[in-house]
């Protein structure tokens, strides 16, 4: 099947391919079906794209990248929700926000994005714990990351989750850049 993206065009998944957020994200709860886009041109985000809305879509990272906690303190009650037994059995992400100056991107460490990649299941978790930012600047934490692993891909470690579909490297016809 084809979705439509205001980013990327026109995108072939499979159903395999879609994640279903049975509450939707935060400020998006209409929006219940995404996917995990993979941009080979993008040398550090993925993008979690709606299938249902094609201007919304959203730059993410997996925590460890910057020195975030790996799997937090999410509750019984959210792993319930993406009938997961344990944070193990979970890959995190945190939606990150890219203003006009990219230097003062943040990302959300208060609120990750939680997936059970065996049932394709995923939950915005809001966390207690308030030590975790909103906005957590990380500029330079991830260009710390790029100055000690230079050969290294960032992207390298979501090979692995079997939910991400890969773009094709060249630009189509009808992609936006």
């Amino acid at each position: 099947m084809d979705i439509r993206t205001s980013r990327f065009g026109t995108v072939s998944i499979t159903q395999e391919d879609i994640v279903t957020f049975r509450e939707g994200l935060l400020g998006f709860a209409q929006l219940k079906q995404f996917v995990l886009l993979d941009d080979p041109q993008d040398e550090i985000f993925a993008w979690l794209q709606s299938c249902e809305d094609p201007k919304v879509a959203f730059p993410v990272l997996e925590p460890e990248l910057f020195g975030a906690p790996k799997t937090y303190g999410i509750s019984p009650r959210d792993l319930n929700q993406i009938d997961a037994d344990s944070p193990e059995q979970c890959t995190f992400f945190n939606i990150v926000t890219i203003p006009d100056d990219p230097t003062d991107m943040t990302a959300n460490l208060k609120a990750p994005v939680v997936f059970n990649v065996s049932k394709k299941l995923a939950r915005q978790c809001v966390l207690q714990d308030n030590k975790l930012a909103i906005r957590e600047p990380i500029f330079l934490k991830l260009q710390q990351r790029v100055v000690q692993s230079p050969g290294e891909s960032i992207k390298s470690k979501m090979d692995h989750l079997g939910v991400t579909v890969k773009l094709p490297k060249a630009p189509t016809a009808d992609r936006q850049i």
